[in-house]
């Protein structure tokens, strides 16, 4: 009898629902870099940087649950870091390292990648990996067990292993050009990584866990700086940031590539404003958003195009057609944005003001709530769970 019982309750524990992993957003943020007046960066020692885990539970009021002291760099795109799809895992990989030049300081390549365990309590730093020089933009597959991370310094995109809570450098795939960021497609057989300098987008191969670059590029906008992938695998989209990581107040665009083509080609370019840096696409596919540094930070004070805030320019996915429909204002300098799991919030974070923006989605409607999070630094990047 006690062994039937057993097996009985070994079979309902196997077929009650799991319970669904916290939905948590992660926020990296630089207290080294700033700028004075002319637009001119500052660099100041280190020590501050950090990377927080947030819990967004609770929409309009998100609440830290640890801020661990890790180095953060507002160098590259804002996607540096990502939670695992099963919510177990986060990684960061932090672009520079900081090093002193006499009385002075400067930034360096960094090879590190933070692995944190997101299942203890409070979440931990259990481990650091090396990876290429200047690791910027990185990707989960919809799996949970392959991670890329683009080097800019080494024109390189590294392929690492995940097996429960363990993260393995196993391959290095050679670009020949800087990489900024990288998205895998949803059926993890492809991934698609934005050339800086080359203005283009190239397309990598993914069978198991070996990666090839296929030596196809397609042509994007002027220096693409990020990009993602429509949840149906359909579109990718590239933040064209159109002067080689600053605002000029000319527009700059995103590119919309056709991924079911063969070959998979760009169809259209949507003006969109000017420096779009942060990129997302919502979960439900119906709405993409770009955000725009514009002049917000980085630029003279005097400056003809300069403003106080960024903006949030929100695309209409429609099929294959992409359209731009509306501007929200934001804060300064907004680089990291993050959709909540429903798509129905949008998270913007706000780098001279040390907040977030907690906007409100309605299908293809952004309204600002007005509210603002407040941080321990300056987020320089955010990121949600991979899907």
């Amino acid at each position: 009898m006690r062994f039937k019982l057993t097996l009985l309750l070994v079979a309902v524990l196997a077929l009650a629902p799991r319970a669904a992993p916290a939905q948590l957003m992660l926020v990296g943020s630089d207290e080294k870099v700033t700028w004075d007046d002319a637009g001119k960066p500052v660099f100041l020692p280190p020590g501050k940087d950090t990377v927080s885990i947030v819990d967004i539970s609770s929409r309009e009021a998100p609440r830290i649950l640890v801020t661990l002291p890790l180095l953060n760099s507002v160098f590259g795109p804002p996607t540096n870091l990502q939670i695992t799809p099963d919510g177990t895992l986060a990684l960061v990989a932090n672009s520079m390292a900081w090093t002193q030049d006499g009385g002075a300081w400067k930034p360096t390549p960094d090879t590190k990648l933070y692995v944190i365990d997101l299942t203890t309590s409070p979440p931990a730093h259990i481990a650091t990996v090396e990876v290429g020089k200047q690791p910027s933009g990185l990707a989960i597959n919809h799996a949970g067990d392959l991670a890329l991370v683009t080097n800019r310094a080494d024109n390189s995109i590294s392929v690492l292993s995940i097996h429960g809570k363990e993260v393995k450098l196993i391959d290095s795939v050679a670009i020949g050009e800087m990489v900024a960021a990288v998205a895998i497609a949803p059926d993890g057989r492809r991934a698609f990584a934005v050339k800086f300098p080359g203005h283009k987008v190239a397309m990598l191969e993914i069978n198991g866990q070996k990666v090839t670059y296929s030596k196809y590029d397609m042509p994007a906008g002027l220096w693409p700086y990020n990009i993602d992938i429509t949840p149906n695998g359909t579109l990718a989209l590239t933040a064209d940031n159109g002067n080689g990581g600053a605002s000029d107040g000319h527009v700059d665009t995103v590119s919309v590539i056709d991924l079911e083509a063969n070959p998979p080609r760009v169809i259209d370019r949507v003006v969109v404003g000017d420096a779009p840096e942060g990129l997302a696409i919502s979960p439900t596919g119906e709405i993409a958003v770009a955000i725009l540094l514009n002049g917000s930070a980085g630029v003279a004070k005097n400056a003809w195009f300069a403003h106080r805030a960024g903006k949030v320019v929100v695309l209409k996915i429609d099929g294959k057609r992409v359209t731009k429909v509306q501007e929200v204002e934001v804060g300064g300098l907004p680089e990291g944005v993050v959709f909540s799991p429903d798509g129905k919030y949008l998270y913007v974070g706000n780098y001279t003001d040390r907040d977030v923006s907690i906007l409100k989605v309605d299908r293809t409607t952004v309204t600002d709530t007005g509210k603002r999070f407040k941080l321990p630094g300056q987020p320089a990047s955010m990121r949600g769970a991979a899907r």
